[in-house]
């Protein structure tokens, strides 16, 4: 795609982040996909300035919003898929909640530090027993005193293992009357904090996914990040950057497969022609780019929606769904343009499969975004459907300017 609905400033800075990953990231991606953490390219991104583009000048940001988060995501992504997700659970799922709903404070003391890259974030919301359902959650957040006493597990947390920080989610008693859920900055130096183990994947080797346990862990009460009961609606407002961000990964993980697909099937000769030659594989390359185009329009959508202010949580789950489901569509046929090879780890198209198959779960699984589609669909047609009384819930607007804003759009 040459990126046609990009103005001139966003090609700029595809270029920039193009120019960076090249040259930073992709002579480090064979070390991450051995099982290297990536903590030292974190700090450079965080030092390049590609993680503060989602937050306030004030803090260190610049404010450019979802749309140049995209860029970083699918750059990032297209030469070291498990760098950038590791980047995103810092920078973007880790620091949003602070940075939208923190105290100025609070933003200096963390959310400075993270899109500087100077330490690591994570998001602390899944548990053993719960995934798509977080109303379910049962970590439990009690205050004493001026302290809050945090008690359960949480697992498959990226960076869980290497986080400073967590933005956390917990059940709280005081705001059981508003789904009893809170948020918290939780500094992973506090006693009773354990990191269980950590998750061998099928793909996204360097990506540290850790099963956590907090046993009587005290933190102070200024840490907590909404005093007014919104933690679930603060949780909904995060998936839908999350879910862009998560589009953007795959996009860029599709676009470096089929870049690779193209360039392989013009140099391999049969029958004394290069495949490209033939139907059965000039035709593969068409649907591949179209599925490529297709989700990136979806998705950039989206992302100006958001950077707009307009709720887009139909919107970011049709990006996400679209962009998962072609991205790994887009990775099997450019394995099969390979042939052998391409099932052999002599090219990186065996990994772009394994790495953009967790798209499908991550942020909200394939199923959940469809649901959230219809049910959006629905309303608009002005018909309650049966599935209406499910309990999963309507994201709030996004993005939210104030506490004060979000409790007057809440639609859960």
């Amino acid at each position: 795609m040459k990126f046609l609905f990009f103005n001139k400033e966003e090609r700029h800075f595809r270029a920039r982040v193009k120019a960076f990953a090249d040259k930073v990231i992709a002579p480090k991606a064979e070390e991450v996909e051995k099982g290297m953490y990536p903590a030292p390219l974190l700090r450079k991104i965080g030092e390049a300035g590609f993680m503060k583009h989602l937050h306030p000048v004030e803090y260190g940001g610049t404010n450019k919003g979802v749309v140049h988060e995209l860029i970083v995501a699918e750059e990032i992504a297209g030469v070291s898929a498990p760098t950038d997700m590791s980047r995103t659970a810092s920078a973007t799922l880790c620091a949003i909640p602070i940075s939208r709903f923190g105290n100025d404070e609070q933003k200096k003391k963390y959310l400075t530090p993270l899109i500087k890259g100077e330490i690591i974030g994570a998001i602390g919301i899944t548990e053993p027993n719960v995934g798509s359902d977080t109303a379910a959650m049962r970590t439990t957040a009690v205050r004493n005193g001026g302290e809050y006493v945090i008690n359960g597990e949480k697992r498959f947390i990226t960076n869980g293992a290497d986080a400073d920080i967590i933005t956390l989610f917990a059940v709280n008693p005081e705001v059981a009357q508003k789904r009893g859920m809170s948020a918290f900055i939780f500094p992973t130096d506090t006693d009773g904090f354990k990191v269980e183990k950590i998750y061998g994947l099928m793909g996204m080797h360097g990506m540290r996914i850790a099963h956590l346990r907090f046993e009587d862990c005290r933190i102070p009460t200024e840490n907590i990040l909404d005093r007014d009961g919104m933690g679930f609606n603060i949780l909904m407002d995060e998936l839908n950057t999350e879910r862009i961000s998560i589009a953007g990964e795959m996009i860029g993980i599709a676009r470096a497969a089929f870049q690779t697909a193209v360039k392989y099937s013009s140099e391999r000769v049969q029958f004394n022609r290069p495949i490209s030659a033939f139907e059965g594989i000039n035709f593969k390359i068409a649907d591949m780019a179209t599925l490529l185009d297709a989700a990136e329009l979806l998705t950039l959508r989206a992302a100006r929606m958001v950077d707009n202010g307009d709720r887009a949580s139909k919107e970011s789950a049709m990006a996400k769904v679209f962009a998962v489901d072609n991205a790994f569509e887009i990775c099997n046929q450019a394995l099969q343009v390979l042939g052998g090879v391409g099932y052999t780890t002599e090219y990186p198209v065996e990994r772009y499969l394994r790495d953009v198959r967790i798209g499908m779960i991550g942020g909200g699984t394939s199923e959940i975004m469809r649901f959230l589609i219809q049910r959006e669909v629905y309303k608009e047609y002005g018909i309650k459907a049966e599935l209406e009384k499910s309990a999963i819930p309507v994201p709030v607007p996004n993005p939210p300017r104030s506490k004060a804003e979000m409790q007057e759009n809440t639609y859960s």
